[in-house]
Parts: structure tokens; C-alpha cells; sequence
């Protein structure tokens, strides 16, 4: 019983100051903290399976032919420095970005097939969800 009351007190004072909008499904019975949707439009592509021998100077050059890339970043391993396989393609304009999506999913570069798909906004956390406890008064469905 005391465990679900310092669980009752953590949710209400954490629903209480958030000022990020809820989103309630009644199904579930669960509200998931999340930011609204970003209107933005989507010039950056995710492009894994990368060969660790590949850098920003040969990712740009094999997909400049499809517009103006604007920014090439790679992600690496912060103890070993090698490669973790991904990278990120900043287009100047969405319709490059696409072309170069359709053009290169699934093709090879230095002998591996490249997974393209557009990047999400990078998001601090993910969403939150928090179970609905239902009101018991006599607490007799407590585990605890």
C-alpha cells in the first residue's frame, strides 16, 4: 500500500507539472506524454549499413548527383572512433532528398546494400507512458 501511494504521489506531481499535451487512449487506459507533430519539411535522410571504410567525403560524393547536399555526418563509436554504420544527408531541398531516397535505397556502396529512409527530428527522451491506476478505496487489489 505504501508503494502505490509514493507511486500515486510520483504521477501526480509528474502530471501535474508537465506542460506537454496528453494524448488519452481509452483502450489502453494509458496517457503518453509526447511532443506535437513537427510541420517541417524533411530534407535529411538516415542512410544505414555503411561499410566502416566509407567517410563524409565519399558518402556526399555518391549522393551529390541527386541535388546539393548541404551537410554529411557519419555517427561513430565514442570508444573505439570506428564507424557505427549510420549516417545522416542534409539536401538543400525535399525533392533531392527524395529522388536520392528512391535512387539509392537498397543499392551498394564499397559492397554494402544502403537502408535509406527519411530522419526523424532528434528528440530528447522518447515518449513517456504512464499507466491509469484505477481509485480503490479499500486497496484490496494491491499485490504489494
Amino acid at each position: 500500500m505504501a508503494m502505490r501511494n509514493t507511486l500515486m504521489s510520483f504521477l501526480s506531481r509528474r502530471t501535474s507539472t508537465t506542460t506537454i499535451p496528453t494524448l488519452q487512449n481509452p483502450i489502453l487506459g494509458c496517457r503518453c506524454y509526447c511532443s506535437p507533430p513537427s510541420t517541417a519539411s524533411n530534407n535529411t535522410l538516415f542512410v544505414g549499413g555503411l561499410s566502416w571504410s566509407v567517410d563524409e567525403k565519399s558518402l556526399k560524393d555518391a549522393f551529390s548527383s541527386f541535388g546539393e547536399v548541404t551537410e554529411v555526418k557519419i555517427i561513430y563509436d565514442k570508444d573505439s572512433g570506428r564507424s557505427r554504420g549510420f549516417g545522416f544527408i542534409h539536401y538543400l531541398k525535399e525533392d533531392d532528398a527524395v529522388s536520392a531516397k528512391d535512387a539509392m535505397d537498397g543499392k551498394a556502396l564499397l559492397g554494402r546494400p544502403l537502408r535509406i529512409s527519411f530522419a526523424f527530428e532528434k528528440a530528447r527522451g522518447g515518449p513517456v507512458v504512464v499507466p491509469r491506476l484505477s481509485n480503490t478505496a479499500d486497496g484490496a487489489s494491491d499485490d504489494a
